[in-house]
């Protein structure tokens, strides 16, 4: 323990203080080496002799007396989470130690300890459909027990992807460097991108096209068609975008009895699994691209798709309709009388 560097100082000082105890040399000598007080070798000695090893980790001291009071505390947890600052929308540190004549170190020291983070929000949305438990379990179901023969594809689409290019040339990467790009950008024009995603293979089917009309959807629902296996019947999430219910589009699918359509809840596209597609291309292949033309965008993005699908695997939906519904409960029992 003497030797060893992994424990605290004084501690290896302590065991010191009995090594050389041991051989026989007298407090005023130890003191002397080490650089201690006698009455502190002292100490050390009369507690190894009544405790062991044990008693050289010494005792837990009680610390300082508290500077502020807990009317204090309580009073700075109030207005933290009551009021607001005239000149903003939300308490800062610096803000509120001048209101309370508070340290700012103690502010802090306090949002701390109660988890307050007056700089934060966390963005929620409540589905008014008044059949949202029997849709989330319909279509919760068919995520963990999808049907026999039957193929369920998760379609949307994202609308106004827009074929950026930035006015200066990229700096590339390098080492002790990130990639460098300018602030702003041109526009050369938008494309709408409809997908399927098959939730059994994790494999997509796309296309683009220039408008986001009943006609497009129509074109790709006939797309789809085209590539689905006759025997198979068809399952299509999809959200309750007006485009998904026209006329025309309903006509379609009545044409087709092997085509069943699960429409999600309002202001519920977490549901949807395509949704999730749709933000690893963006992350992977829009967002950061650079695209001289509509035609050059659609090209990026149907090369990034067939890569994809070479290596695709389905995403492990694991929540069920009882955990998706517990935790709205729980959501709404935080929001009760706000």
């Amino acid at each position: 323990m003497a030797r060893s560097r992994q424990v605290p100082q004084g501690f290896a000082q302590r065991a010191k203080t009995i090594l050389l105890a041991a051989e026989g040399l007298s407090n005023t000598i130890i003191a002397q080496q080490l650089g201690l007080s006698k009455h502190t070798i002292g100490k050390w000695r009369w507690r190894f002799l009544r405790q062991g090893l044990i008693g050289l980790y010494g005792e837990p001291r009680p610390g300082g007396p508290r500077s502020i009071s807990d009317e204090k505390v309580a009073t700075l947890l109030r207005k933290t989470m009551k009021t607001k600052p005239q000149n903003g929308t939300h308490w800062t540190v610096r803000a509120l130690a001048t209101e309370t004549k508070l340290s700012k170190s103690t502010v802090h020291r306090i949002w701390r300890a109660f988890g307050l983070q007056p700089h934060r929000q966390k963005h929620f949305k409540l589905s008014t459909n008044p059949f949202f438990v029997e849709k989330v379990r319909d279509i919760v179901g068919l995520y963990l027990n999808p049907p026999d023969k039957a193929l369920v594809l998760c379609v949307d689409e994202k609308n106004q992807v827009q074929a950026l290019d930035r006015t200066q040339p990229v700096l590339p990467m390098g080492l002790g460097y990130v990639e460098g790009v300018a602030h702003d950008y041109v526009r050369h024009g938008a494309t709408t991108l409809f997908a399927a995603l098959d939730i059994a293979t994790g494999q997509v089917l796309t296309q683009c096209k220039s408008r986001h009309r009943h006609q497009e959807f129509l074109s790709f629902l006939n797309h789809i068609e085209a590539n689905v296996p006759q025997k198979l019947e068809v399952h299509l999430v999809v959200d309750n975008y007006a485009t998904h219910k026209h006329e025309k589009v309903r006509r379609w699918l009545a044409a087709r009895p092997r085509y069943h359509v699960h429409y999600t809840p309002t202001y519920s596209s977490w549901l949807n699994q395509v949704e999730i597609w749709f933000n690893i291309i963006t992350q992977r292949a829009i967002r950061r691209g650079t695209f001289r033309s509509v035609k050059d965008l659609i090209a990026k993005i149907e090369n990034f798709v067939t890569h994809y699908n070479a290596k695709s695997k389905p995403f492990m939906w694991t929540a069920t309709a009882d955990s998706i519904l517990d935790k709205l409960q729980r959501l709404l029992k935080r929001i009760h009388g706000t």
